[in-house]
């Protein structure tokens, strides 16, 4: 599909421009990390609607609603999978239930998965920003927070 009606579907859900154009720029860095080990459509699918759960709410709850409204949709699991679990780099489900959230785990698993997480955390609004700069951004967070993020970072930076 291509990313105009992706775009398409955020602005019938409910989404504002800004997160439109957050997610087509994150599907651009996205793009960076694909190649023949990953499917590349599920890879910009996943890009574009990884936040439309921001249809419905702006917090940290967002990935959990945008995975059911993806689920309501009839969006194939996949695709479902990577809106849940795109939110940094994953919450487990201890980390969830601290937040107030479902206690389901929520860490990327598949390529799939951690490309379009990866690519979430080098974007700021429609702004690319480095990885460097993202740590700096996010001081508050716990140690174990941000070494998965850094982590998660190594292993897809190897792949583009």
């Amino acid at each position: 599909m291509p990313e105009n009606q992706y775009s398409q579907i955020l602005f019938s859900a409910g989404c504002d421009a800004g997160v439109v154009r957050h997610c087509e720029v994150v599907a651009l860095v996205a793009s960076r990390f694909s190649g023949d080990s990953v499917d590349n459509d599920l890879v910009r699918a996943g890009s574009m609607m990884h936040d439309i759960g921001r249809s419905v709410t702006h917090d940290i709850s967002h990935a959990q609603t945008g995975a059911r409204i993806c689920s309501e949709r009839g969006e194939p699991e996949e695709l479902t999978q990577i809106v849940l679990r795109h939110t940094g780099a994953g919450l487990d489900a201890d980390e969830c239930t601290l937040l107030g959230l479902q206690p389901i785990d929520c860490v990327p698993q598949t390529l799939e998965e951690k490309i379009v997480a990866h690519a979430d955390n080098l974007v700021k609004g429609s702004k690319v920003i480095s990885i460097e700069e993202r740590m700096m951004r996010i001081p508050d967070l716990s140690t174990r927070s941000k070494k998965r993020i850094w982590r998660l970072a190594m292993e897809v930076e190897l792949l583009g």
